[in-house]
């Protein structure tokens, strides 16, 4: 895995998965397999015309123009016709002879004759009037095809070894130089020389706290004299833990391009194999080959699939050595070497709950890194790190977006910019705008506008009253976030639906939660006010309600019946637990809490909306009439939303 230094600076070394080579040996072993097999694998050639018997001493017998018949191993019986009744116009005919052609040395025709006794009876039969110095010449001939039948047997014996020999080459490391079944054993991390690692901390938004603390690790690898000359210890290893997208990884690339030091990068995954001591033997030479390009980062993304707590759900899915030895190995190897030896191990995860203790102590992973979803401001720094490639409008602002993605991570702000590109070029327009950014946050969330969905009117009339039930509530309701639009327009699996703005708040009080399953019911609340009864287009509303309210009881505590209580495992032990920490009868509290919890919230929209159904008809018909209200169009119907009061101590 000891690569030579890159010839050029942008050139990456990322152990080149090797160019497969035919061997030598087997292609001769098939070619000459081919050579000997081909022509004596029947017992002899195949040339000639296949004819039946009928044919045979019908047609061709009575001419008397064969010159002799050949029968090979008693079962084949081939014809030689005569060079000089070559010329016959019924066997130009019937070969298919053009006067030019040569003639074709033979044999000219053959059949099988089933059994050498049947064979000499029919021909004594059809040549029983002919004297028997001018009958037909036959001659028996044994081949031996002893080669031939060992062949059959050596050819699938020798392909299956090839190919055998091949995947296993395969499937051993990418680094492993070659593909070889004695490589199993070899790190297949990637790696990234320091002149290939262009990305820097210029290129990560949003992560101001992060960026501070990974910063100390870059000027230990700058400069590692200036911590050591008085005595301190750089962390052996740094763990970024945060929810899917926010920029773990990029972060990771991003210290090793500020170091200018080489990158290993693997996921945890590559150390998983169904061979015993594979995983572990990877860990040993990776760790092997980073002490040789000291000082480097070597980052396991999704360290979690190595990493869980040994033993764990072991009852539930069987044994679990090989990866169990894995992370012993990975123990013991990030004990292994010196505090300041210059090797610096990062990892990711989103599920630190899962880790092993042993891993997450202090001298493996010292310092934990928590990176959370991006606030408004960071948000707008994410989207100018993504649209610098854009050609966009120049009055676009980036403010108003970041407004319109609150709880987006930065993959899915990367994602809305690409698909806002991506409409623009639809459309064959030259500058990406306002309209194609806003079609695109659309899409990322609900999913393309279904056209060619055909809804009858019926359909769409409960669809409105339902979508109108939703925005009359919430903006009657003070505590429940903004509305900006409302639409019955299919997109996704969403026949309708009311687009809001959440407020970025840490805690939300009880009233805020029943105000939200009030307005979440309101849309059923409304089908059965107008049309006195209910469809199943409710069905995300009820299953929103649903886990909202468990989580009211279980988790929150705001249930006066079970009491400050909560049944929350932030440590995600109880997922491989079969026992529930809480006795059946009190589950049958919190069942009955959850439906009174439900049902009261449900009355109390069907009396919100009937004190405003004249406003509710009005949102619904105006809805049938142009498929979309904005915010200015529901306030011309309902006026102004009303402000909450603030929450005082």
């Amino acid at each position: 895995m000891d690569n030579p230094a890159p010839s050029s600076k942008n050139e990456i070394k990322n152990n080149p998965k090797p160019v497969f080579k035919f061997p030598v040996p087997w292609l001769v072993i098939l070619l000459a397999a081919g050579f000997f097999l081909l022509p004596n694998l029947f017992g002899g050639s195949s040339t000639g015309k296949e004819i039946s018997w009928q044919k045979f001493s019908n047609e061709i017998l009575s001419r008397k123009a064969i010159e002799k018949i050949v029968v090979i191993n008693k079962e084949k019986a081939t014809v030689y016709v005569r060079k000089e009744k070559m010329n016959d116009p019924f066997f130009r005919t019937d070969l298919k002879k053009k006067l030019s052609d040569e003639i074709n040395p033979g044999p000219q025709y053959w059949f099988n004759i089933g059994s050498v006794e049947m064979f000499e009876k029919k021909m004594e039969e059809a040549e029983k009037n002919i004297p028997a110095k001018d009958r037909t010449e036959i001659l028996y001939v044994q081949n031996n095809k002893l080669f031939p039948e060992l062949l059959s047997w050596l050819i699938p014996l020798a392909l299956l070894l090839f190919f055998w020999s091949m995947m296993a080459g395969r499937m051993s490391g990418i680094g492993s130089g070659g593909p070889s079944i004695f490589n199993f054993g070899r790190s297949n991390a990637t790696l990234v020389e320091k002149e290939g690692s262009t990305i820097t901390f210029e290129d990560v938004a949003g992560l101001e706290e992060a960026e501070t603390e990974v910063k100390e690790i870059v000027d230990f690898l700058k400069a590692p004299e200036k911590f050591t000359k008085v005595g301190a210890k750089i962390p052996k290893g740094i763990i970024l833990v945060g929810p899917p997208g926010t920029g773990k990884t990029l972060l990771a690339k991003a210290v090793a391009g500020e170091a200018q030091v080489p990158f290993f990068s693997i996921s945890g995954s590559a150390f998983v194999e169904m061979f015993v001591g594979v995983g572990a033997s990877r860990v040993r030479d990776l760790f092997k080959t980073a002490k040789q390009k000291t000082p480097c980062i070597l980052f396991i993304d999704e360290i979690d699939a190595i990493g869980r707590s040994r033993g764990k759900g072991a009852y539930l899915s069987g044994s679990n050595d090989e990866r169990e030895s894995t992370l012993n190995q990975l123990l013991t190897e990030m004990d292994g070497f010196d505090t300041n030896s210059g090797v610096i191990v990062l990892a990711a995860t989103n599920r630190a709950d899962l880790l092993d203790p042993a891993l997450l102590r202090p001298g493996r992973f010292d310092r934990h890194i928590y990176l959370e979803l991006p606030n408004l401001r960071e948000r707008e720094e994410i989207f100018k790190v993504h649209v610098r490639k854009l050609v966009m409008q120049d009055d676009l602002d980036l403010h108003m977006l970041s407004t319109q993605t609150p709880g987006f991570s930065g993959a899915d702000i990367a994602n809305i910019c690409n698909e806002a590109a991506l409409i623009t070029a639809r459309n064959k327009k030259d500058k990406i705008g306002k309209a194609e950014f806003l079609e695109a946050i659309e899409r990322v969330v609900a999913g393309m506008e279904r056209k060619s969905k055909i809804i009858s009117p019926e359909e769409k009339q409960i669809i409105a009253y339902h979508e109108a039930g939703h925005a009359v509530a919430s903006w009657m309701l003070k505590q429940i976030d903004p509305l900006l639009k409302v639409s019955i327009i299919p997109r996704g699996k969403s026949l309708g639906a009311a687009w809001y703005l959440p407020e970025e708040k840490n805690i939300r009080a009880s009233s805020a939660f029943h105000e939200h399953l009030c307005a979440t019911l309101a849309g059923r609340a409304a089908e059965e006010i107008v049309f006195g009864e209910v469809s199943s287009g409710a069905l995300d509303d009820l299953e929103k309600v649903t886990k909202e309210a468990y989580t009211m009881v279980m988790f929150y505590g705001f249930s006066s019946k079970i009491g400050n209580i909560s049944f929350y495992d932030s440590t995600g032990q109880s997922e491989s637990t079969l026992v529930k920490p809480y006795s059946e009868e009190t589950g049958k509290m919190m069942d009955e809490e959850v439906r009174q919890l439900v049902a009261s919230n449900y009355e109390k929209a069907k009396d919100l909306l009937n004190e405003n159904r004249p406003l509710l008809v009005e949102v619904a018909e105006q809805l049938l009439k142009t498929e979309i209200l904005y915010k200015e169009d529901l306030e011309k119907i309902l006026g102004k939303k009303a402000i909450p009061a603030p929450i005082h101590a």
